[in-house]
């Protein structure tokens, strides 16, 4: 039974990667946007709250996770980060699972994953799409963020493979560096020339 190709997409943080997969939905990719179930299952009621709960008590209220107190418990120690994630992966992988059954018979989805190579998931892909900017690009949009400061700005690249690294990975690079315009015509053009073998 033949299956979609799988586009894997990432890129650091401030490369624009939300807006790339907008992109991509509007040249009628389906999407399957890892953080936007995580935030869905750690959401008000959602599936994932009494399991973050036990293990981080306090973490969670009415409104679901507290993303603050657990960050705060989590993100300097690396056991208990391990102890969130082995809630979390296997739960979005029953997700993307069920993704893929719905979508079994397009031709090209993508997989909108931040951290794609630190979590070993290109190997799971058939194309992997970095997106990309100048330093300086990235440095000012992150900066721009509320609530981001230089040190966290810093210690979360520190966290992720570098991006010269992920370029030289890559199948595939979108720069984001340019006009929103010239961005989705590299996305529609890629588009392109990925569905045209299949």
């Amino acid at each position: 039974m033949s299956r979609p190709k799988i586009i894997g997409l990432t890129g650091s943080i401030g490369m624009g990667k939300s807006t790339v997969a907008a992109m991509f939905e509007r040249a009628g990719i389906p999407i399957f946007d890892a953080d936007a179930e995580v935030r869905a299952m750690q959401g008000p009621r959602g599936e994932l709250i009494p399991a973050i709960e036990a293990a981080f008590p306090g973490s969670t209220g009415e409104k679901g996770v507290n993303r603050e107190a657990l960050g705060k418990l989590v993100f300097a120690d690396k056991e208990k980060l391990a102890r969130l994630e082995a809630i979390v992966h296997p739960a979005v992988g029953r997700k993307r699972a069920q993704f893929l059954e719905k979508h079994a018979n397009a031709p090209l989805i993508l997989f909108d994953i931040p951290l794609l190579f630190e979590g070993g998931g290109h190997v799971q892909v058939d194309h992997v799409v970095v997106v990309s900017a100048p330093a300086e690009v990235q440095r000012q949009r992150v900066l721009a963020r509320p609530g981001m400061a230089p040190e966290k700005f810093e210690h979360v690249l520190g966290l992720q493979t570098p991006d010269a690294e992920k370029r030289e990975l890559a199948d595939y690079i979108i720069d984001t560096g340019v006009s929103l315009e010239e961005t989705e015509e590299q996305v529609r053009a890629l588009v392109e020339t990925l569905i045209a073998p299949l």
